[in-house]
């Protein structure tokens, strides 16, 4: 029976420290504190890198130019039929504007946007070549694919020469999978090795995902894309409204006819119904103002900055170099014991665990917002360095 076989399962990752729960999150305060099942905490769990989804000025302006008529609380509807809204189409043309691209496309979240992508254009003339660590929206796109794939070490460029080398030739298209930022290491891809590439492999295609750059580097807030003038690079770069710009969806910035290819074929865009349009709004009130940001991207660099150069002093050695901090722990119950005393401390930082990491690489993940005050993360240091 389903029932017993479930519960078999539940209890096995219980044993293996493994099961996850749904926590109750009460309130945010100012993009620093967090309300987790009743406690006052210090958030460093949020993906709101600038503070934007706390910032009351911003939601205000927001809600008075809000138009009801135009601008529904639901689209009821996929794109393809009554669902593809103005708005939405106006934010897609800010998008293309401001990368200065031919095409963007919106999908309604980054999960839907990797899958849909990667599925809808690697076919059996294309290999697909991921880093190890990219994330398992882009592993389910490739699978649902059916396509020949390898994996990569990890920000490997040597690793991934020896694949191109040895299977490149035998395929029309070869398509490199990457983050810009990765979500759990905070390490930064090579992307200018990367692009050089593309003039060794002429059918080298390369696939960026920006979600937890966009908003946060570059001048602009483009990504590391921007950061490092390789906009016109990339072929297929993506980004996320859900965390730095404080909406929902993901979206592509591509040529018309990779745009249009997807509208076609892209199972997630044509099956799903639309984002609702005061959502596709909100994206776009943010987004136009990403430039506006600098000093909260600023403020950000320089609080990562420190607490990584303090850890180290500390003798914690990390990966990371940018806002994304791993303490990496090994086991899931010395992670789960290090938040637990966190929270205790009062502090929020949740145990990330296999198979969000790999197997030994449990760990807590320091996600700092602009928000986060100086006094805060000095308190911080002493706790982490008590609870690891």
């Amino acid at each position: 029976m389903i029932e017993e076989r479930l519960s078999a399962e539940l209890e096995a990752l219980s044993l293996q420290g493994q099961k996850r729960e749904l926590r109750s999150i009460q309130k945010q305060y100012c993009g620093q504190s967090i309300v987790v099942d009743s406690h006052k905490l210090i958030n460093l769990a949020s993906n709101d890198y600038l503070g934007l989804g706390s910032n009351k000025e911003l939601r205000t302006q927001f809600l008075k130019m809000v138009s009801y008529e135009d601008w529904a609380l639901g689209s009821t509807s996929s794109r393809l039929l009554t669902g593809n809204y103005p708005i939405l189409k106006e934010l897609e043309h800010s998008l293309a504007n401001r990368y200065d691209r031919e095409s963007a496309l919106v999908f309604n979240s980054g999960y839907h946007m990797n899958v849909g992508i990667i599925s809808a254009l690697a076919s059996h003339r294309t290999l697909v070549i991921a880093d190890k660590l990219v994330h398992a929206s882009m592993i389910d796109g490739l699978r649902l694919s059916g396509c020949s794939f390898e994996r990569f070490r990890h920000n490997d460029i040597t690793a991934l020469e020896r694949i191109l080398q040895r299977k490149a030739d035998k395929y029309d298209e070869v398509l490199v999978l990457t983050e810009s930022i990765y979500s759990m290491d905070g390490d930064e891809a090579d992307l200018r090795s990367l692009v050089a590439l593309k003039k060794i492999y002429p059918q080298l295609v390369l696939y960026v995902d920006e979600a937890h750059a966009v908003g946060v580097r570059g001048n602009q807030g483009l990504g590391l894309a921007e950061e490092y003038g390789l906009i016109q690079d990339i072929d297929l770069l993506c980004g996320t409204f859900g965390k730095a710009l404080a909406g929902m969806g993901g979206y592509v910035v591509c040529s018309s006819n990779v745009r249009s290819y997807l509208i076609n074929h892209s199972r997630p865009l044509i099956f799903s119904t639309a984002l609702p349009p005061i959502v596709s709004a909100w994206n776009k009130f943010i987004f136009d103002r990403l430039s506006d940001f600098y000093s909260h991207r600023s403020i950000l660099r320089e609080k990562s900055e420190k607490i990584r150069n303090t850890l180290k002093e500390l003798g914690y050695t990390m990966p990371s170099t940018s806002h994304i901090i791993p303490i990496i722990l090994g086991s899931n119950s010395h992670a789960l014991s290090a938040a637990s005393r966190l929270i205790e401390a009062g502090y929020y930082s949740p145990a990330v665990r296999p198979p969000t990491v790999p197997q030994g690489s449990a760990r807590l993940r320091i996600s700092l917002t602009a928000q986060t005050e100086i006094e805060g993360l000095l308190h911080l240091l002493p706790t982490l360095n008590i609870a690891i």
